[in-house]
């Protein structure tokens, strides 16, 4: 008994970490007073048993899962959870393997959570499907001790085939949207220049220092030619000049045309060439 009194004091203590707790049975009942820890504790040989709890949170990762959406689509999904044991008595007591039944839980919450949704949700919000994950798996692990503290959806996979259909989607979106974009440019632009040409019609003066900037981008290039453009109030007098030239011409008055010559008679004289003098002369 004296020999062996060293040996029973050793087995008789027991020490737990911080991170622990330990749950006592004696003779198979639950011993009062809680769990004990962290710290040492007595415990009797051949009389009490003890378990212990890891207090620390846990993370597990959810195999994928098959789930068809609301919308009849079929994806692959998995997410990863955490938790930690809120109650070490309950955990014990209450469930057999509080880990294995919280992985189970686990993964039929996530198909029950995601057949309620589209596809689109389920893509754009991620963070409310997690979080009402998190709080359906609480509630389901509240009587077993344990506290789901979060779960991240970490993959969402979708067919080759409606890839491909959301991404001809995506890119006929971004042609549209282009081409509205560049109609409302080509609007503001061209309103700009209207009102430009506003101003330069009311200022003369602007309306040559856009030709002398225009010139100066143009003698700034390496260029062979340059093509200098005439103001048009060079021109105007010419113009105006040709202008006045035309309408003189248009009403000077027009003289009327003197009537036609009468034809030589043809009529033939029956008198002798020879009674008239004249004709005597002549042919003397």
């Amino acid at each position: 008994m004296v020999l062996t009194l060293p040996i029973s004091l050793f087995l008789c203590f027991k020490v737990v970490q911080e991170y622990e707790r330990a749950v006592i049975f004696r003779l198979g009942r639950l011993r009062s007073g809680g769990a004990r820890g962290p710290g040492v504790f007595f415990v009797l040989p051949c009389i009490d048993n003890y378990c212990k709890v890891d207090l620390r949170t846990v993370s597990f990762d959810v195999p994928p899962q098959e789930v068809l959406t609301r919308d009849s689509v079929t994806v692959s999904v998995d997410a990863v959870v955490y938790y930690r044991i809120r109650d070490p008595l309950n955990a014990v007591v209450q469930v057999a393997n509080y880990s294995h039944s919280t992985r189970l839980l686990a993964a039929t919450t996530l198909r029950n959570v995601l057949g309620t949704r589209n596809l689109s949700e389920l893509l754009t919000e991620r963070e409310a499907i997690s979080h009402s994950m998190q709080v359906t798996l609480d509630e389901a692990t509240d009587p077993w001790g344990v506290q789901v503290e979060r779960v991240e959806i970490k993959d969402v996979s979708l067919p080759d085939s409606l890839q491909r259909s959301m991404a001809a989607e995506a890119e006929a979106a971004r042609e549209a949207r282009a081409k509205v974009i560049a109609a409302e440019g080509e609007m503001k632009s061209s309103r700009a220049l209207k009102e430009a040409s506003d101003i330069m019609c009311e200022s003369p003066a602007a309306l040559q220092l856009r030709y002398l900037q225009t010139l100066s981008s143009i003698a700034g290039e390496k260029n062979s030619t340059i093509v200098f453009p005439l103001p048009i109030e060079l021109i105007g007098p010419l113009m105006n000049f040709t202008s006045s030239l035309g309408v003189q011409r248009t009403t000077a008055p027009v003289r009327p045309m003197a009537p036609p010559a009468a034809p030589p008679s043809t009529t033939t004289s029956t008198s002798s060439p020879l009674g008239d003098p004249s004709q005597q002369q002549s042919f003397e």
